[in-house]
């Protein structure tokens, strides 16, 4: 039996599982690590806490299981996409990563566009560039830290400074790199044009393949750490959303997932390339050779209710370490005896700016309608839903595209909770389908490993026989229909409040 690990670089922490060949999860280890912000807007990881989390999450999940670490043939890897990992010509980290969630660069998104042109750069890239992405990092240290700009000799992906740690190899997968703002989307190549136009060096950038293909093999010295054999592949992966896409099976035309993790994606397979001109939704290259897929990206999804349960759960804190339970559960029990629309409360979610469908790093979160009568409840029930109003954003533009969409798989640590899936199901009024494993980009990732390694002939093969549904939740339309009046209010409030977003951030605190 050839067994295969999934490696998940992801913001709080590193996932590895291991899968057999048959798809089947056979164990999983997580370890947490730190996020930095130095100044407001912020966000930064040191590339060596990812590398010490990589290697405890491995070791936690093979100490866990008695096999045969021999029979271990293939390593994929995924993780958090878009922050920069600056090496110099030694292989040495210039400066902590600037990440996916870091909203500093908002200069450096006009001076890139102005310089490329927006036409141009939404034609090769299929995106706007925006401040999450990977060229306005680039930009911002050779306009703020050229000292640190003048010794680059490598631009890595979080993802392939593990690569790099595993095998000693510079590489990136087309998925990870189409959003760069520096990538050939449809071409699914770098972008020499734009690199070109903005005086980058092309050898800063690493050669790119697709998901399923072999980039090296693991380094003696770290064969020898875990017990492994000298062949293990390491195959290129994908960025966290497409190998999430591959772990849920959305691998043909109609499927669509929605991941409510620390950010909220709603991730739609295409055939072909579709790109917005108006740069709402992102268009990138799958996991799945010669596939594409739309996507919108919300920041602040399960980031939301996190913020509201650190500063306002504190009671449910404590409570569950007494029941031995988690606090979101006792949160959302709580939430679920209020009916939907939360009495009136409607949650803009908005706490770290916003990418889809505002491309508007000042916005900031909102609670409209808070009256006396409010509690902890409709709040906790006004999160959640305001969380699925901004996924409902990205559903309608897929639509508006002419993407189908037919039915969806609920992701991430939203899926874990019933009455968020319900409420998913209602607002997007869209059966909702939920699968066996919750890592689903480190299961992916697995699954890219267990194709390039040919025990399947193709991801849509691996996903065939690996991907089990567990549960099915059909909407309620009467909910829908009342949910529907809400999100009218959602949307027009953003562009009712936008003046007052920069107003507000511009003044100095």
């Amino acid at each position: 039996m050839d067994y295969f690990l999934g490696i998940d670089v992801g913001t709080t922490g590193c996932k590895a599982i291991l899968i057999d060949e048959n798809g089947e999860l056979i164990a999983k280890g997580v370890e947490e690590y730190p996020l930095y912000t130095p100044r407001p807007n912020w966000a930064e990881q040191d590339p060596s806490d990812w590398w010490q989390g990589t290697q405890q999450a491995i070791k936690k999940t093979l100490d866990s299981v008695s096999i045969d670490r021999k029979a271990i043939v293939g390593i994929g890897l995924t993780g958090q996409m878009h922050g920069s990992v600056f090496l110099d010509n030694k292989g040495e980290v210039i400066r902590p990563a600037i990440l996916w969630c870091d909203q500093r660069t908002a200069k450096e998104c006009e001076e890139i566009t102005q310089i490329v042109g927006r036409e141009k750069i939404m034609r090769i890239n299929g995106n706007p560039v925006l401040a999450g992405f990977t060229a306005p990092k680039i930009y911002w240290l050779k306009n703020n830290e050229p000292g640190h700009y003048k010794r680059i000799d490598k631009i890595l992906l979080p993802k392939d400074y593990i690569r790099f740690c595993l095998t000693g190899e510079f590489a990136t997968d087309v998925s990870d790199a189409s959003g760069t703002s520096l990538f050939d989307v449809p071409r699914r190549q770098w972008s020499d044009e734009i690199i070109a136009d903005l005086k980058l060096d092309r050898n800063w950038f690493p050669e790119c393949y697709e998901s399923p293909e072999i980039t090296g093999y693991l380094k003696k010295e770290i064969t020898q750490l875990f017990g492994m054999n000298d062949q293990v592949i390491v195959v290129a992966g994908g960025g966290d959303n497409a190998a999430g896409a591959i772990g849920t099976g959305i691998v043909k035309s109609g499927l669509v997932s929605a991941s409510i993790g620390t950010s909220g994606v709603v991730f739609a397979f295409s055939d072909e390339v579709k790109i917005d001109m108006k740069g709402r939704v992102h268009t990138f290259c799958h996991a799945v050779p010669g596939k594409w897929h739309v996507m919108g990206v919300m920041l602040a999804a399960g980031g939301s209710f996190r913020w509201l349960r650190d500063v306002l759960g504190t009671e449910e804190k404590n409570l569950a370490a007494l029941l031995e339970k988690d606090a979101y559960e006792i949160l959302t029990e709580e939430a679920a005896q209020v009916e939907p629309g939360g009495e009136g409360l409607v949650f803009l979610p908005y706490l770290t700016g916003e990418r889809t469908p505002h491309a508007d790093p000042y916005a900031r979160g909102v609670f409209f309608g808070l009256t006396l009568k409010h509690r902890k409840n409709e709040m906790v029930r006004a999160v959640m839903e305001g969380v699925t109003f901004g996924m409902r954003d990205s559903f309608e533009i897929i639509r508006e595209m002419g993407i189908p969409i037919e039915e969806f798989m609920a992701i991430g640590g939203g899926a874990k909770s019933p009455l968020w899936r319900k409420i998913q199901a209602d607002i997007y009024q869209v059966p909702l389908y939920q699968v066996q494993i919750d890592e689903g980009p480190a299961f992916g990732a697995a699954l890219l490993a267990a194709v390039g390694k040919g025990v399947f002939s193709n991801v849509e093969q691996a996903c065939q026989k690996a991907v089990k549904v567990t549960d099915k939740v059909y909407p309620d339309s009467q909910k829908g229909i009342r949910y529907n009046e809400i999100y009218q209010i959602y949307k027009d409030l953003y562009p009712a409040l936008k003046p007052f977003y920069k107003r507000i951030s511009d003044i100095s605190w």
